[in-house]
C-alpha cells in the first residue's frame, strides 16, 4: 500500500480498511488520498468508484474539483508576480485596476492586495457570492465591478469573515499585472514548473477520455445524486480547478520546500534548483494576517482537535495541532469537498479529495493520518465527526420546528397572486422575475439559470421557495413588504436551514420592484 513503508507509522497499516469505513459512513462515494512525508510521496491511492454508474474504480490520478484549495494558486501567482517586481503585495488595488470600487471611498482607497486575500474586508460571510454561485453569466470583472453596491457589514481590517469575490478581484490583478489571462498564468507559471498535467483551469477544460470523478450531493439533505457539473467562468480564482492527488502532491512537496521545486527525475542535482516563488514570499503566504476566534467544539468528542490559534494568512489557513503548526485549507463545491494540510515542521503533507459533500469524511481522515505520524492518543475520529454531523441535524431541525411553531395557518397573503408578480430588482445582483403562471407564482434569478422555483404561500405575506434543483438544498423564505397604500415596498429572502451553504447570500439583497418603464 504505501510506497515507503520504513516512514510509515505501524499504525497506519490498516488506513485501507479505515479510509473505507470512512466512506461507508459518511455515504461518499469517492475518495483519494496522499501523504507526503521528507519529501517522497508514501502513499497515492484513490478509494471507490469514479460514479455510481459504470463504477471505474479511483485512482491517484482521478480528478476532483477542489474548490477553495484554489485560492492558495492565487495567492502563489500573486508572489510569483511579486518576485518578478510586477507588483507589491502592499500596493493598492486601484494601482492595478483604476476602476476598481468598493461601497465605502476610504476602503477603495486604502485596499492593499494582500487584503484581497485575508478576509478582513468588511463584507459579510459570502457576501457577492450570489454573482457568480451558482453559476451566472456576469462576467469576472462585471463581477467585481458590482463591489460597489455590495454593502459592508463590518469594519475593514476589523473581523474576519470568509470571502469569495475577492479572489476573483485578484485574479484579475494577476492579468493586469502580468499581461496573461489567469488560465494561461497558471498554466505556464505553476502547472507546467512542476509537471501538473492533472489539473484543469475549470469543468469547461476537461477533456474528453479524462479520469474525473463524479461529484455526489444529498438531494433535499437525504438521497444521494449526482450533481451537475458546475463551472466558475468567472470568479476562478476562488475555486475553480480540478486536480488529482498525484498532481497535488507535487504542489503540496514543493509548498514544503519552501518554493523548490523538486528537480525531474534523472536530471543532475549541481545546478541552483529552481523555485516557483521565493522562501521570503513562502513565509509571508504562511503568516497569519487575520487573527479567527477559537470557539468550543461542536462536540466534547472534537476537543482533541481544538487550535490554541487559529488565523487566515494569503490563501490559507493557520492553526496548530499538539505543539505543531498547521497550514491547511479545505474546498466545497456541488458534489465535492477537500483538505490540504501541511505541518511544516513534520515536513508533512496530507490530501484527501473526495465526491461528495461530507466534510467529516475529509476531516476523520486527515486527523487519523496526522495522529499517527505525530504519534498522538488514538482518537476515534469517526465517530466524533458523525456527533458532529448529527448535531447539526439536529439543530436544523430545531429551527425548522421553531418556524413550524411560530407559523399563523389562518392567515392568507395581503394580496392576489398577481399583485406580488413583478421584476425585483437589487443594488449589486440585479434582477429577479416573480410571475404568476397557471394560477402560481414562480420566481427566477435573471443572471442564475439554476435558480428558479416555486412559491408556496407561508403565512401573512410570507412564501417559501422551493428551487427546481433540488441539489440545491437551499429553500427559502420570500417576505414582501407593503407600503400604507398597499404597494409593495421591498422583498426580503433568507435561507431556511441553517445547513444551506453560505455561499447562497440571500440575506443580502434588498429587492425593490421595478416599475413599468423599467426604473
Amino acid at each position: 500500500m504505501f510506497s515507503d513503508a520504513g516512514v510509515v507509522p505501524a499504525r497506519l497499516r490498516d488506513f485501507d480498511a479505515y479510509v473505507d469505513n470512512v466512506r461507508a459512513k459518511f455515504d461518499v462515494p469517492a475518495i483519494a488520498v496522499a501523504i507526503i512525508k521528507d519529501g517522497q510521496v508514501v502513499l497515492e491511492r484513490g478509494y471507490g468508484p469514479r460514479d455510481l454508474q459504470n463504477r471505474q474504480p479511483v485512482d491517484e490520478h482521478t480528478m476532483f474539483a477542489i474548490a477553495s484549495n484554489t485560492k492558495a494558486f492565487t495567492a502563489a501567482s500573486l508572489s510569483i508576480l511579486a518576485d518578478d517586481g510586477k507588483l507589491d503585495m502592499s500596493d493598492r488595488v486601484i494601482d492595478h485596476l483604476p476602476w476598481f470600487r468598493m461601497s465605502d471611498a476610504y476602503v477603495t482607497r486604502e485596499m492593499r492586495i494582500r487584503d484581497l486575500l485575508a478576509h478582513r474586508s468588511g463584507l459579510g460571510l459570502g457576501a457577492g457570492d450570489l454573482l457568480y454561485w451558482p453559476g451566472t453569466d456576469y462576467s469576472t470583472e462585471e463581477v467585481a465591478r458590482r463591489l460597489r453596491d455590495v454593502p459592508l457589514d463590518g469594519s475593514f481590517r476589523g473581523q474576519y469573515a470568509y470571502d469569495n469575490i475577492l479572489y476573483g478581484v485578484a485574479q484579475l490583478v494577476i492579468e493586469a499585472a502580468s499581461g496573461q489571462s489567469y488560465k494561461d498564468f497558471l498554466q505556464a507559471r505553476i502547472f507546467a514548473p512542476l509537471g501538473m498535467h492533472e489539473t484543469r483551469f475549470n469543468s469547461d477544460d476537461l477533456r474528453p477520455g479524462d479520469n474525473v470523478a463524479t461529484g455526489y450531493s444529498k438531494e433535499d439533505f437525504t438521497r444521494l445524486v449526482a450533481a451537475p457539473r458546475m463551472s466558475w467562468g468567472n470568479v476562478s480564482g476562488a475555486g475553480g480547478l480540478y486536480s488529482s492527488v498525484h498532481d497535488l502532491g507535487k504542489w503540496v512537496r514543493m509548498q514544503l520546500d519552501r518554493g523548490v521545486i523538486a528537480p525531474a527525475e534523472g536530471a543532475t542535482t549541481d545546478a541552483e534548483p529552481a523555485r516557483l516563488f521565493s522562501e521570503k514570499r513562502q513565509r509571508e503566504m504562511w503568516t497569519m494576517i487575520t487573527p479567527i476566534p477559537v470557539g468550543k467544539p461542536a462536540v466534547p468528542a472534537l476537543a482533541a482537535a481544538t487550535p490554541n490559534f487559529l488565523g487566515y494568512g494569503e490563501g490559507w489557513s493557520l492553526s496548530d495541532y499538539r505543539g505543531n503548526k498547521l497550514v491547511w485549507h479545505t474546498g466545497g463545491w456541488p458534489g465535492y469537498v477537500s483538505r490540504v494540510t501541511m505541518v511544516p515542521e513534520q515536513n508533512l503533507g496530507i490530501i484527501v479529495l473526495t465526491s461528495a459533500e461530507a466534510g467529516g469524511a475529509f476531516q476523520s481522515i486527515t486527523m487519523q493520518a496526522l495522529d499517527a505520524f505525530l504519534d498522538a492518543p488514538p482518537t476515534d475520529w469517526t465517530s466524533a465527526y458523525l456527533a458532529a454531523r448529527g448535531n447539526q441535524e439536529q439543530k436544523a431541525e430545531a429551527s425548522w420546528q421553531k418556524h413550524i411553531a411560530a407559523r399563523d395557518l389562518r392567515s392568507r397573503p395581503s394580496l392576489p397572486l398577481s399583485g406580488y408578480a413583478n421584476t425585483y430588482r437589487d443594488p449589486w445582483y440585479g434582477d429577479i422575475v416573480v410571475s404568476e403562471q397557471d394560477g402560481k407564482l414562480r420566481i427566477q434569478f435573471s443572471k442564475t439559470p439554476d435558480l428558479v422555483g416555486s412559491l408556496s404561500h407561508w403565512q401573512h405575506d410570507t412564501f417559501v421557495v422551493r428551487w427546481d434543483q433540488r441539489w440545491l438544498n437551499a429553500d427559502a423564505f420570500l417576505s414582501f413588504s407593503l407600503n400604507p397604500d398597499g404597494k409593495i415596498r421591498e422583498a426580503r429572502i433568507e435561507s431556511i436551514s441553517p445547513l444551506t451553504d453560505f455561499s447562497f447570500d440571500f440575506q443580502h439583497l434588498r429587492l425593490v420592484p421595478v416599475k413599468k418603464d423599467g426604473k
